[in-house]
């Protein structure tokens, strides 16, 4: 169902411009900081954890590194063994003659005395004697300049059937360059995603809050509108009764008195029921009941209410299309749609004046439009006519409503996923 176009309806006044809530800005910087500080509890959580694998690995991979030098050592002897005229020192030559890059090597005997190099340190002997009883041997040693070497030693047997010790010894420097190059990195990364989450944080923050702050300016100034527009009414009530206590009148008089007071309860009365539409609509706590009716006879009725407030003001009331247009809808409220829109189009229409109605199904669509004579509304107010309190310059007249009946109009359209349009200008 949608109503299709409401053309000089009501009119609104808005409330002044509500500042920025102090609280919420400080709601949204501490939203910011936790979420900042929660990444970097995140990333520092992940790189102590990258950090312990990655020195697993390299630490790993240093042991295969110094296991592979010993065998590279042990294959050397051997390989000269056999080549040798003597087997006493032509395995020296051939320890001589092996390079590996960044690694130590040393020949001894199971008994801990270097053979090669002439001499060893102490802590390396004692390695030896380990590896000639179990095997193999690791071993680590601080050396000066916060250095830490380690050390893979091996047994094996020469040709001969000599057991020999081969040790290989690396400095775990190149260990901590290769942390070095990796916090470096790690570090730069995370610097960078830390800005970029504050950044996006920031933006995501201030758009998640904005619909929150939204709500709450429009909370406060609607509770602002609503208690100026009480007041209005409430204020003349209470004048009317002091002047009429102030000393004794005729019967007419308190009659006319308590029919003027009358009048401005019902005002009041509606503000009130319209108020109380409008913070159920907030709350949803109605649950319309869709079911199929005909919007054309709902127009019908609603137009049958209207006819004589038409005829008081002297505005022609007319039908110009009606044809039956079923839809799925809630009877009441889309009778208080038409209602909210005729009032507004009579209202507003001058003596001698016309609001003429039209009901018509297009492409499958039902449709209302109501279009009248009246003062029109200036382009750059039409755009809030449906804000609640809004009145624009020529609404504002004493009894000519509080400027919620749109709003209302608006908020039953949403309810049965219909579109509410309005098309004006002034003088037209």
């Amino acid at each position: 169902m949608v109503p299709g176009t409401v053309l000089d309806s009501d009119a609104i006044s808005g409330a002044p411009p509500v500042p920025p809530n102090p609280v919420l800005r400080r709601i949204r910087s501490r939203l910011t900081l936790w979420f900042v500080a929660t990444f970097a509890v995140i990333l520092l959580s992940l790189g102590a954890g990258l950090f312990t694998v990655i020195r697993h690995q390299y630490l790993q991979q240093l042991d295969r590194s110094l296991d592979d030098a010993t065998r590279e050592l042990i294959r050397a002897a051997h390989i000269r063994e056999m080549e040798a005229d003597s087997a006493t020192g032509r395995v020296v030559d051939a320890v001589d003659e092996l390079r590996i890059p960044e690694r130590t090597l040393y020949l001894l005997d199971v008994n801990g005395n270097a053979v090669r190099p002439a001499t060893a340190d102490e802590w390396i002997r004692d390695a030896a004697r380990a590896a000639a009883v179990l095997g193999r041997a690791e071993d680590e040693k601080e050396v000066n300049d916060d250095r830490t070497l380690r050390l893979h030693a091996e047994r094996f047997d020469l040709v001969s059937g000599t057991p020999m010790i081969a040790v290989a010894v690396a400095d775990k420097i190149e260990l901590q360059n290769h942390y070095a190059s990796l916090i470096a990195a790690f570090g730069g990364a995370a610097a960078v995603a830390l800005l970029l989450t504050a950044a996006g944080t920031v933006l995501l923050v201030r758009t998640s809050m904005a619909p929150v702050e939204r709500s709450l300016e429009q909370m406060r100034s609607f509770m602002a509108d609503a208690a100026h527009e009480l007041r209005t009414p409430l204020t003349s009530i209470r004048s009317r009764a002091e002047v009429t206590l102030q000393q004794a009148r005729e019967p007419q008089g308190y009659v006319a008195a308590l029919r003027a007071i009358e009048a401005e309860s019902e005002r009041l009365g509606g503000i009130v029921a319209d108020l109380l539409t409008l913070s159920r609509a907030d709350a949803g706590d109605r649950r319309d009941e869709l079911r199929r009716v005909f919007l054309d006879d709902i127009v019908a009725d609603a137009a049958g209410s209207a006819l004589p407030m038409a005829e008081k003001r002297g505005v022609r009331l007319e039908m110009e299309e009606f044809e039956e247009s079923p839809v799925l809808g809630d009877t009441e409220l889309l009778r208080q749609m038409v209602v909210i829109l005729l009032d507004n189009a009579i209202k507003f229409t001058p003596a001698g004046g016309q609001v003429r109605v039209r009901v018509a199904t297009r492409n499958t669509r039902a449709g209302l439009e109501v279009e009248d004579t009246g003062v029109g509304i200036a382009p750059e107010q039409v755009s809030r006519v449906f804000d609640r309190f809004y009145r624009g310059d020529a609404a504002r007249q004493p009894g000519e409503g509080a400027g919620l009946g749109l709003a209302i109009a608006k908020w039953i359209a949403d309810a049965h996923a219909a579109r509410i349009d309005v098309e004006s200008a002034i003088g037209t």
